[in-house]
Parts: structure tokens; sequence; C-alpha cells
């Protein structure tokens, strides 16, 4: 009987190594997946900050070197005063 019994410990323990040694790994692949998922998301926000960058060229560009209508013009005008409202909130969270 104490044979059954110390056969029993011993699979309890074994199951228990095997068990510590897929969590260490599931860890180690959680902690890979996080870091890759934060790398995605710098690349995400650098596109897009790169996007608006473009943009905002190809605007000037647009503007710079054509006559624009009264539609144009309200859009544009909109659009920068939407930059100066930008700035000036940047500029009073500067400020605090």
């Amino acid at each position: 009987m104490s044979q059954a019994i110390e056969e029993k410990i011993r699979l309890i323990q074994e199951k228990l190594i095997q068990l510590s040694r897929k969590n260490a790994a599931i860890e180690k692949e959680n902690m890979a997946l996080k870091q890759d998922l934060e790398e995605a998301r710098a690349a995400a926000a650098s596109a897009v900050s790169n996007m608006e960058a473009a943009q905002q060229q190809l605007d000037i560009a647009r503007y710079g070197n054509t006559s624009m209508s009264t539609e144009e013009r309200k859009a544009f005008e909109k659009r920068v005063n939407g930059y100066l409202r930008e700035i000036d909130r940047c500029i009073a969270l500067l400020s605090v």
C-alpha cells in the first residue's frame, strides 16, 4: 500500500514539474508577444505620422500651385484653423 502511495506522489511530482515547465514556456512566449505588440503599435503610430506629414505636404503643394475655388478655400481654411486649435491646445498643455 505504501508503494502505491509513493508511486502516486511521484506521478504528481512529475506532473507538477511538467506544468511548471509549460508555465515558464507560456510566460516566455507571452513576454515575446507583448514585445512584438508594442513594436507593431510603434510602427503603426510611425506610419500614421508619416502619412499625415505626406498629406500635409500634398495639401501644401496642391494649394500652393493652383488657384483655389471657393469650396477648396473653405476646406483649406478649415484645416488650417484645426491645426491652429491643435497648436493652441499644445501650448496650453505646456503652460500648465
